[in-house]
């Protein structure tokens, strides 16, 4: 079955901006999709059933085939609403694009804890929640696509962004952890980080840097790593204004030290230890 033909793929946070392109996308090349949008504002508050109305109603007018939920996938019960809304309307789920999001920017001395939290269920928690709920279906069929979203605050930092960022990169670890136990089963779990005007960046970029990247250049990207075609996995890439790019660790050969060293002599081996000079994509000591 080729691209994301009847394939059933649950898109998170998609009543507006990347979401919705993901959903259209998938749609136009013949997926079953479930619109899920809490329908809240960009801090999380409030909720409303709209946004995922209307981009459903998009998608059936264009002649595709989708079904709108309102659930928070924040919460356990949420996410298991949702991947039921899935096996009830279709039959059970192929994929899951874990898009949804709240922004609580603010410098870390001011941080709160409710901030820090909120962000953390929504981001990590959701992916977790939503993730958990398919994974039986995923490895009952032999088959299942994971897209998380990632972000380069959590890949290389951002001024007030310690809550989002964080969350953003726990999702990469989430993905090459599900990567290595999907494996067995045909389940691939990769990261995009994309690079797009919605009003997550609204006022976080200049206009004119934002003019410049419209929602629909990440659509396919996200597309391609759902489909039957996609053979990669834990892997994470950057998408937006027409550049698409991977980002990947690497390691280098670094230090060797026959005992514990002392602080004066991992100081001397300093230069050696941080050199990447001869660094190659790194891998799991431990795997």
């Amino acid at each position: 079955m080729p691209g994301v033909t009847d394939r059933v793929i649950v898109v998170t946070g998609a009543g507006g901006g990347l979401g919705r392109e993901y959903a259209l996308l998938l749609a136009k090349e013949g997926a079953l999709v479930v619109v899920n949008d809490l329908g809240g504002a960009r801090d999380g508050s409030g909720s409303g059933t709209a946004m995922a109305d209307t981009v459903v109603q998009e998608i059936r007018d264009a002649g595709g085939t989708a079904v709108a939920n309102y659930d928070n996938i924040a919460t356990e019960e949420g996410a298991a609403a949702l991947i039921k809304t899935a096996v009830d309307n279709f039959g059970t789920v192929h994929g899951v694009i874990h898009n949804a999001g709240i922004l609580r920017d603010g410098s870390f001395a001011k941080m709160t804890a409710d901030n820090w939290e909120s962000v953390q269920r929504v981001h990590l928690w959701g992916g977790y929640h939503v993730t958990r709920a398919a994974w039986p279906y995923f490895r009952e069929q032999n088959h299942g696509r994971i897209v998380v979203a990632a972000s380069t605050s959590g890949l290389f930092g951002n001024f007030g962004q310690a809550n989002y960022g964080a969350a953003k990169l726990g999702l990469v670890g989430l993905i090459n952890t599900l990567a290595i136990e999907g494996a067995r089963n045909n389940i691939l779990a990769n990261a995009i980080a994309p690079l797009a005007a919605t009003r997550m960046t609204e006022d976080i970029a200049p206009k004119e840097m934002l003019d410049k990247l419209p929602p629909a250049h990440v659509a396919g990207v996200v597309g391609y790593l759902m489909s039957d075609e996609c053979s990669d996995t834990a892997t994470v890439i950057v998408a937006g204004g027409g550049q698409v790019y991977r980002v990947q660790q690497f390691q280098n050969k670094g230090a060797v030290f026959a005992t514990p060293p002392s602080i004066d002599e991992v100081a001397a081996q300093w230069n050696h230890i941080t050199d990447m000079s001869d660094a190659e994509p790194g891998a799991n000591p431990l795997g």
